[in-house]
């Protein structure tokens, strides 16, 4: 059974600079839709694992901890995309001039 291992350290880093890259890439270029595709990429990835996990074969109950370490992992990105989607959103919609549909929000960029 395939499972991409991204609880390995090496892997870890370097979805972590792509991650970060990426965001810097939104918000130099003040578009929402590149963090929108990071976040729909983990959240991708994370209904990949829970699947894996859900259907683990008996065989394969020894890797049952890597599933449940790239699941955490999995959520802690989402998390870590869906607030970059969130300011990313913010400056674009301050730099267009445009309305957002919920400032719900606003008390926290003013604390960021």
């Amino acid at each position: 059974m395939f499972i991409f291992d991204i609880s390995n350290p090496l892997t870890l880093l370097l979805m972590l600079a792509a991650t970060v890259l990426l965001v810097f890439l939104s918000q130099e270029t003040k578009k929402s839709a590149i963090s929108a595709v990071i976040l729909f990429i983990y959240l991708v990835l994370l209904i990949v694992h829970v699947a894996q996990l859900a259907t683990l074969p008996e065989e394969f109950r020894y890797m049952l901890s890597t599933l449940s370490r790239c699941i955490v992992i999995d959520f802690i990105f989402v998390f870590i995309s869906f607030f970059s989607y969130l300011w990313v959103d913010d400056l674009e919609t301050k730099v267009k001039g445009k309305a957002s549909l919920d400032n719900s929000l606003d008390w926290f960029w003013k604390k960021v």
